[in-house]
């Protein structure tokens, strides 16, 4: 069986760029969006599924509209929720409560915010789900859970290689009991410019 390719893609720029977006709800800028369209044309895939989140679900209907295709909003493909902390920029929180989150974002979730296994959990759902060649237009949270739950990767593991807007996973995976097999085939973090 030669699998399934999933194409992980994280959207373009916001207008504000480095503040920590959760659950905010913000547009891309045209750059943002034509840099996604732009990396998907050479990518075989069957249907779009992105967040329903407007930095992802932009750019995912433009794409899917282009080639004609199903483009479905799936929730739990959106950024981990950062509570209390989203839309403020690093700088604007404790750092050493920030160094916490970041060092065990199980341990210490931001306030009113989500856990590293809750994350995990809702991705690997969505993960599980996937039945043909898809590109899903996401965020950088949500693709380093898919890769956590995928391959069992630690939350310091996938924060070992940067995400920028646009970064694009392409993996084949292999459907059966629970979570599929799978496999990486590229990761091509290279930003825009």
């Amino acid at each position: 069986m030669s699998g399934i390719l999933v194409h992980l893609m994280r959207h373009g720029a916001p207008y504000e760029p480095g503040l920590l977006l959760g659950h905010r709800d913000d547009a891309p800028t045209p750059v943002g969006i034509a840099r996604c369209v732009s990396r998907s044309a050479a990518l075989a895939f069957e249907r779009v599924i992105s967040s329903d989140l407007r930095r992802s679900s932009i750019p995912a209907a433009q794409i899917a509209a282009m080639r004609r295709l199903p483009h479905s909003l799936d929730p739990r493909w959106r950024e981990i929720d950062f509570g209390a902390w989203d839309g403020m920029a690093p700088h604007q929180l404790d750092p050493a409560v920030q160094a916490r989150f970041w060092d065990d974002p199980e341990a210490f979730a931001p306030p009113g915010g989500e856990r590293w296994s809750q994350l995990c959990a809702r991705v690997g759902e969505a993960v599980a789900g996937i039945d043909r060649a898809s590109l899903i237009l996401t965020h950088g949270g949500a693709m380093r859970a898919a890769l956590s739950v995928l391959f069992g990767f630690d939350h310091r593991q996938v924060w070992a290689f940067e995400l920028p807007y646009g970064a694009l996973v392409s993996l084949r995976i292999w459907p059966g009991e629970g979570l599929p097999a799978a496999q990486i085939l590229s990761l091509d973090s290279s930003k825009a410019g």
